[in-house]
């Protein structure tokens, strides 16, 4: 038998039971297939094609003190997490210090105080900014995950980038957020990420590849480089470069297994090696393990007039 189609007036993402009478839905129609009760006084269509922000807006509705915290706040604001957090689907929602920790099904309760500025309203929901979200973060995360969510708040893209981007927050909001709270679980983890975060990485893959180079010892590739034809007009975007060597790096995600982005990058190639660069091409498995591949692939490309101070700063 073929479905029957929702009510046309079911909110597109999470939404209060108490709101049913408002929208014209009948208990009946509440509890139907195809309606899910996340937490009590909760309903969510399972066919919801709302934004992160959509699905869990009924959450921040339940107490006006309420505030979305940690990995919640992270996804609607696109803040880059780990693998193992991001499939954690539990809603993160804090409460002032001096209130109760809220208690429900699939929620992480919080007791938290916030200096002004925050908490902030980001796609109809109160959150945590982009920059307290990250401070947040520091005590779940390792610090180069840490590394990598903090320069997913900072990335930023000039014009000269087929699509610029601003920041989330500044590495200069990150360091004056950590120097307020001083006493902070996860507060020194932050303070050593802060070190570590740069500018221009736009996955979480590339950071990687970064710190990898780092921790090797190896010379830190520059990022946001743009290279540019003889009329001046930018052409290749690396993901990392070493320009004194004319190196560009490129990290090739799960994505570039695609015949068509197969082709784009062999022709990415060909322009880089046109303009007088080496590019190399960077896999995952290349940054996998305690000694990943990447850097012996860098330190390759790196010999030359530069073998002897890499062999003395790698102790190789």
């Amino acid at each position: 038998m073929p479905r029957t189609p929702m009510p046309p007036q079911i909110p597109n993402g999470s939404f209060l039971v108490e709101d049913a009478d408002r929208l014209g839905l009948s208990p009946k129609r509440l509890s139907r297939n195809g309606i899910f009760t996340p937490s009590r006084g909760i309903r969510l269509p399972l066919h919801s094609t709302g934004t992160v922000a959509d699905n869990v807006r009924a959450y921040s509705r339940l107490d006006p003190a309420c505030v979305l915290t940690h990995s919640t706040s992270a996804r609607i604001c696109c803040i880059c997490l780990p693998g193992w957090l991001d499939q954690d689907w539990r809603i993160h929602i804090a409460r002032p210090a001096d209130g109760s920790k809220p208690r429900r099904r699939n929620v992480v309760g919080h007791q938290l105080s916030f200096k002004p500025g925050e908490v902030v309203m980001f796609d109809g929901v109160r959150l945590t900014s982009p920059a307290r979200t990250w401070l947040d973060l520091a005590s779940l995360l390792s610090i180069d995950e840490l590394v990598a969510a903090g320069d997913s708040v900072v990335v930023e893209h000039g014009e000269d980038f087929p699509m610029p981007r601003q920041p989330l927050a500044t590495i200069g909001d990150l360091k004056r957020i950590v120097g307020q709270h001083p006493g902070m679980r996860g507060v020194r983890k932050a303070r050593l990420a802060l070190d570590l975060i740069r500018v221009g990485a736009d996955s979480a893959p590339e950071t990687m590849m970064r710190l990898a180079l780092l921790h090797a010892g190896l010379p830190e590739p520059v990022l946001n480089v743009v290279l540019r034809n003889r009329l001046g007009h930018p052409v290749v975007w690396p993901d990392a470069a070493y320009p004194d060597q004319r190196i560009a790096l490129q990290y090739d995600g799960a994505h570039h297994g695609d015949f068509d982005q197969y082709r784009r990058d062999i022709k990415r190639q060909s322009l880089t090696e046109s303009l007088g660069w080496r590019e190399l091409r960077v896999q995952s498995s290349d940054l996998e393990g305690d000694r990943p591949f990447i850097v012996e692939k860098v330190k390759a490309a790196l010999r030359g007039p530069y073998a002897a101070a890499i062999e003395e700063r790698t102790g190789s």
